[in-house]
């Protein structure tokens, strides 16, 4: 059974293209754990800032050491959720 999170991402115009290089490159990494499926990256049509993500993994533990990895700590958490005014994420599993 797949784990997916979709995630939406805020931050202010003058920050999009910090978000945006740090959220591609962690989508290098991601792709190269042995537990992601997909990750995507989407820039929101129409809406200067905001970011939409699709990831998909194996199971909640890929996803569970996909947070724990060091590309994790310093591309998201230190990088893109200090810049951010908002963010949501939905966890999902598939049927």
């Amino acid at each position: 059974m797949a784990y997916t999170v979709i995630a939406r991402y805020h931050c202010d115009p003058a920050d999009e293209a910090t978000v945006r290089a740090a959220l591609l490159k962690v989508r290098e990494h991601t792709r190269a754990e042995p537990a992601n499926l997909a990750y995507e990256v989407h820039a929101e049509v129409g809406e200067r800032g905001s970011f939409a993500l699709y990831e998909q993994y194996a199971d909640q533990n890929g996803f569970e050491a996909h947070k724990a990895a060091d590309h994790f700590r310093e591309l998201i958490v230190e990088t893109v959720w200090p810049l951010l005014t908002g963010r949501s994420v939905t966890f999902a599993e598939s049927l």
